[in-house]
Formats: C-alpha cells, sequence, structure tokens
C-alpha cells in the first residue's frame, strides 16, 4: 500500500480508493481540514512527490492551486508513495470523535432568525474537545446539520450553538417551530481543526460572517482564560449584511487587548457604524502580518477572499487558518 511522507517526517499507509485524509484520520493522523466533502478547501496540500487519484470534485481548489501541485487531501486517494507540505496537528491527539446522548438544556431566541441553543450531556459522558471545533447533530429523521461550538471547553460540559434559520431548511422546521427544552438528541464529535495553535502570535486577527462567530467566540474564551501578559494584541472583525442580523454585541468580551468592529454590508441609511467587508476592513487597518495569525470563519466567498488577500499582502499561508460554513437545508 502507498505511504504518506509528512513535512514533519511523520508517515502513514493509505489504502486504496479511500481519500488521503481518511486514511490519516484511521491512522490517528491529524490534518486540516473541516467539510470533508471538497468545498471549504481548508485541507489543501502540495503534492511533492507521488501521484494521486480524484474520488471526489475538488469544488474548493482553485485552477491556479492545482496548477501548482496542490490537491484536497478530502477528495484524492494516493495511488503512489506520497510526500505532502503539510504537517499533523498533535494537539488533537487526544480528542476522540464518538456520538453522545444530549438533552436540550435552554432555548434563546436572539433575533427572529437566530437562536442560541444550549445542550447537556450526562456527567459521566462530556465530550472533549478544542475550542473553535464543530459537532454534527443527530435530530428527527436521523437528520444532521454541523454547527460549531459556541463555548470553550466548561466544568459542567454544556455546549453552546448559536443556529441560523434557513428558509425551507427541514432542521430549520426543527430548532424554530418544535424544539423544546429537555428534548433528547444525539450528536457526533468533535470535528474540524479550527482551534488556536500555540504558542500565540503577537498578533491575532479573527475574521467573521454572520453565525461564523460562534468557534471565533470559543477561542477568545479559551484566550481570555490565559493569564494577562500572554495575551496577544487582538482584532475581531464581525460582518452581518443588516442591522437585525447583529445577534451580540462583541465589546461584551471582557478582553484587555480585543479591539472589535463591526461592519454591515448592506446597512440602513441610519446605520452609523462601519461599512463594508471584513476582509477588506483587515487590509485597510494592517499592513504589517510579520508576527501575526488569522483566523476566518464564516462563508466561503468571505474566506476565499481574506485569504487571497492576505497571503498576498505577505502573511504566510501556514498562519491563515479557516472554517467555512458549507450550507444545507
Amino acid at each position: 500500500m502507498p505511504h504518506v511522507l509528512l513535512r514533519n517526517g511523520n508517515r502513514f499507509t493509505c489504502e486504496p480508493h479511500t481519500t488521503i485524509l481518511d486514511n490519516a484520520i484511521s491512522n490517528k493522523i491529524a490534518l486540516e481540514h473541516s467539510c470533508k466533502n471538497g468545498q471549504c478547501g481548508v485541507c489543501e496540500a502540495r503534492v511533492l512527490i507521488g501521484e494521486t487519484t480524484t474520488l471526489k470534485p475538488e469544488i474548493g481548489l482553485s485552477e491556479s492551486k492545482r496548477s501548482q501541485g496542490f490537491v484536497l487531501t478530502c477528495c484524492r486517494a494516493a495511488i503512489s508513495d506520497l510526500e505532502i507540505d503539510a504537517e499533523d496537528l498533535p494537539e488533537l491527539a487526544e480528542i476522540k470523535t464518538k456520538t453522545y446522548p444530549a438533552r436540550i438544556d435552554s432555548i434563546q431566541v436572539l433575533t427572529p432568525s437566530i437562536i442560541k441553543v444550549v445542550l447537556r450531556t450526562p456527567p459521566s459522558d462530556q465530550i472533549k474537545f478544542l475550542a473553535g471545533q464543530y459537532i454534527s447533530v443527530i435530530g428527527p429523521h436521523a437528520l444532521r446539520r454541523s454547527y460549531s461550538i459556541a463555548n470553550a471547553p466548561r466544568g459542567d460540559g454544556k455546549i453552546e450553538l448559536h443556529i441560523k434559520e434557513v428558509e425551507g431548511g427541514a432542521f430549520s422546521k426543527y430548532w424554530f417551530e418544535q424544539a423544546k427544552v429537555n428534548d433528547l438528541l444525539r450528536f457526533e464529535g468533535p470535528f474540524g481543526t479550527f482551534f488556536a495553535r500555540k504558542p500565540l502570535p503577537k498578533k491575532l486577527l479573527l475574521l467573521a460572517t454572520g453565525t461564523g462567530l460562534a468557534p471565533i467566540k470559543a477561542i477568545l474564551e479559551q484566550i481570555i482564560n490565559m493569564a494577562a501578559n500572554e495575551l496577544p494584541e487582538i482584532d475581531l472583525y464581525w460582518g452581518s449584511r443588516y442591522e437585525e442580523d447583529i445577534y451580540m454585541n462583541p465589546a461584551d468580551f471582557s478582553c484587555p487587548n480585543l479591539k472589535t468592529h463591526l461592519l454591515l454590508s448592506q446597512p440602513s441609511a441610519a446605520w452609523a457604524g462601519r461599512k463594508g467587508y471584513v476582509q477588506e476592513a483587515t487590509l485597510a487597518d494592517h499592513s504589517n502580518f510579520k508576527d501575526c495569525s488569522v483566523y476566518a470563519c464564516g462563508s466561503i466567498k468571505m474566506i476565499e477572499s481574506a485569504k487571497a488577500a492576505l497571503l498576498e499582502s505577505g502573511l504566510p499561508s501556514n498562519k491563515f487558518h479557516s472554517d467555512a460554513f458549507v450550507s444545507s437545508n
């Protein structure tokens, strides 16, 4: 069977007709990934040596990246020994994915189209996760939808979700019309590689659109719990379309080193705040990306645009971390 060699010298074997990413996971090797279906592009890696074959369409891979030898590890299988320009993430070594029972602890309406749901798990079966990861909730009729955990790990094991209503969405009908406190659900997780890498840089830029604020909030909570003298300079950019989409006040985060920037792309005439897009505001406010890391979550369009612009402006590619929301009904 083919072997895959990573940049840091770790290697794993690949079963035929199975993606590089799935083989890595089965070998307890954690590579960068998010959606696992070829749309978000988070798992892209350059193939240095060897040949691969496509198992699924690489929707999230641009022609430019493809011409440079990049592949999406969630879509490609190895057909020879490979060497790829990627590293595994040791922080995830002790994180195990499994299915948990959970009950709805509370439901809070934040806006007409956004709710906050808190789930509780049995004290003897609490999920272990890294701030920024997500879960897959299993609801009525075996429906599954992925939601970012909006809090850092807490002592009572509860997890917070920010849920946006999707027009005509089957799961949205449950959340917004039928769900009630103490409903029994199941969820699988945690998933994803969106979490704050250590050591923290001198400057941290956090970009979010819509409910992409959820994992950013979780990462912020984790960072705030660190000693004050370890905190980097942090700028949070949160973008929405309209005033009614603003479901939290990001200024409420009690972090001494944090500056918050709220933007609307389609504001009313009465809006007195900043206008435009988070990636544009980030570039307008910053020019030096040395000793800087970026964490971006939200729409694929924002993430693609932000990554291209920031890398062109000097941000190292391994300092851009993202979690793209892939829409589903």
